[in-house]
């Protein structure tokens, strides 16, 4: 399609056709036009039929969408005439949770440019690299967060502009904004054009730029939304994941947006305060990841008084527990999903009238999933093996060696080790770099993690394997305890004791190392190779006699 791209950089540095997966548009609402602009689909129409309706809601604050597109076409002219920002330019986008975050990415948008939304807690280090990956030649930040942004542009000479919010002086983005009132032209872009370089959450440690286009965005608000979510524009949405996350950037601004609904923006979401915003704006629908379900949860009276009646857990796999123990506390059924940045949301998961413990789900429609052997072979029902999936988005990672093992033969590899049952259910088993090889058996992390959840002295728990000579490795747990249990021995053989009476002996964590909180990224996700990190530097106990 023809690109309205000036500067043709992530077009340039698209990975070649035969690398990238194949797209399927089988669905009605997938048949997109040449020529499509996710700013006019989300923003603009929703204007035009319902301007009044609330749209962003925060502490002291709302917009309808009428103010939203003021406040975006105002910024939108600030980056063009005032930046220089041309169709195509990569813009850094820093702040947390909040309306003006909301209005510059659809400024991005609007002028055809390609967003690339940080977390707020990176620092000068991880922004740089960002910045040298994606070419970042221009940044909109709010003014706390700068510094660390500022230290990056010294040794990232290709971000030559930045403009901050919640500043003060002529040089402030709301001082600009106030120089243009005119409502803003939108840049007629291809439906292929890239609109936002998305990063890894870092799991890793190491992250990658995924490309995703204006017709990406529009697809994934095509696909979940209508056949799983099913809200109403009545709905009000909130949640924990930021903005820079793509779960966070769907549940709480694309989805919401694209039926007229409105949603409440938090800039510090802890369990407590998601809790306490979810009552203060009457929230019905909300976005968070399953730890956060099993903290709020110690809350059942104030979480009986909500208007909460959709709940999602996405991030990192849901412990069949913690959906009991939400569904005891709250009368709701946990609405899980599995996603990926590399294909920008979730494409398998279950509403709650089909939902199943120990499930993810099904294929979103939209999205096909197979479980395969090494061979790419489909294997067996309840058969462990490769998630492969393939749909109308898929990864494109920028100038990344490792698209050649993400995408294969047209597919998708996520990277996570499934089963199917007979009824075509996804039963999630462990990262496949994170399955468990002890005395050959193949013991999955997060199966072991559920059974120490259900221990009463358990608040977290992360499993990961650990190298040993006679076995390959053994089975290692970082507990945290809750107040007023001992981290002690007998603490130790406890919880060793309660795995064996619960699952398979030869699965039970040989080593158990307590520590006061599990490493997380800013997203909630568990950082598997921080916890080998913890556990490669415990005593491991003598080998006993049992196998």
């Amino acid at each position: 399609m023809p690109t309205a791209h000036v500067d043709t950089f992530t077009r340039d540095h698209l990975p070649p056709p035969n690398e990238q997966p194949e797209f399927l548009f089988e669905l009605p609402a997938l048949q997109f036009p040449a020529q499509l602009n996710c700013a006019t689909e989300l923003l603009d129409r929703q204007v035009a039929q319902h301007g009044d309706r609330p749209c962003l809601l925060a502490p002291g604050m709302a917009w309808s969408y009428r103010e939203l597109q003021r406040h975006a076409d105002r910024i939108a002219h600030v980056l063009v005439q005032d930046m220089g920002v041309v169709p195509g330019n990569r813009v850094l986008l820093r702040g947390p949770n909040h309306p003006m975050l909301v209005a510059c990415w659809f400024a991005v948008m609007k002028v055809g440019a390609v967003a690339v939304t940080t977390m707020p807690m990176l620092r000068a280090k991880e922004l740089a690299a960002m910045i040298a990956i994606g070419q970042v030649t221009h940044a909109l930040c709010d003014a706390a967060l700068v510094d660390e942004l500022r230290a990056a542009q010294l040794v990232a000479p290709t971000l030559r502009h930045i403009r901050c919010w919640h500043e003060t002086g002529e040089g402030a983005l709301e001082a600009a904004m106030a120089r243009h009132d005119a409502p803003f032209v939108n840049v007629d872009t291809a439906a292929d054009d890239t609109c936002l370089l998305a990063f890894t959450s870092g799991t890793t440690g190491i992250p990658k730029a995924t490309m995703h286009f204006h017709r990406d965005v529009m697809a994934i608000c095509a696909c979940w939304p209508p056949h799983v979510l099913r809200a109403e524009a009545s709905d009000v949405f909130t949640g924990s994941p930021p903005l820079a996350f793509t779960f966070g950037l769907g549940g709480l601004v694309l989805f919401p947006m694209s039926i007229g609904a409105s949603t409440v923006l938090l800039d510090k979401v802890s369990p407590p305060q998601l809790l306490d915003g979810i009552r203060t704006f009457g929230a019905t629908v909300v976005f968070t990841a399953p730890t956060s379900y099993r903290a709020m949860a110690a809350h059942r009276d104030l979480l009986r008084e909500t208007k909460l009646r959709k709940c999602v857990s996405a991030g990192e796999a849901l412990p069949p527990a913690t959906r009991t123990l939400w569904r005891d506390v709250t009368g709701i059924e946990l609405i899980d999903g599995i996603g990926a940045t590399e294909l920008l949301h979730i494409f398998i998961s279950a509403d709650e009238a089909h939902a199943r413990a120990g499930a993810t789900g099904t294929p979103v429609p939209g999205y096909r999933a197979e479980v395969v052997d090494e061979q790419g072979q489909p294997v067996p029902p309840r058969t462990v093996g490769r998630l492969r999936v393939k749909g109308p988005t898929g990864c494109r990672y920028l100038r990344d060696e490792r698209q050649r093992t993400y995408v294969q033969d047209g597919w998708n590899y996520t990277g996570d080790a499934y089963a199917v049952d007979e009824d075509g259910y996804f039963h999630y088993q462990a990262r496949l770099d994170d399955i468990i090889i002890s005395s050959g058996y193949n013991i999955a992390g997060p199966e072991v993690e559920n059974v120490l959840l259900q221990h009463p002295a358990v608040a977290e728990c992360g499993v990961t394997g650990v190298p040993d000579e006679e076995r390959g490795q053994l089975v290692a747990a970082c507990v945290v305890l809750r107040p007023g249990y001992d981290a002690d021995a007998a603490m130790i053989k406890a919880l060793q004791d309660f795995v064996k009476q619960t699952v398979a002996p030869y699965k039970y964590p040989r080593l158990v190392v307590f520590v006061p909180q599990l490493p997380r990224t800013t997203t909630g996700k568990l950082q598997r190779f921080r916890l080998r990190e913890l556990t490669a530097t415990a005593a491991v106990p003598p080998v006993t006699q049992e196998r």
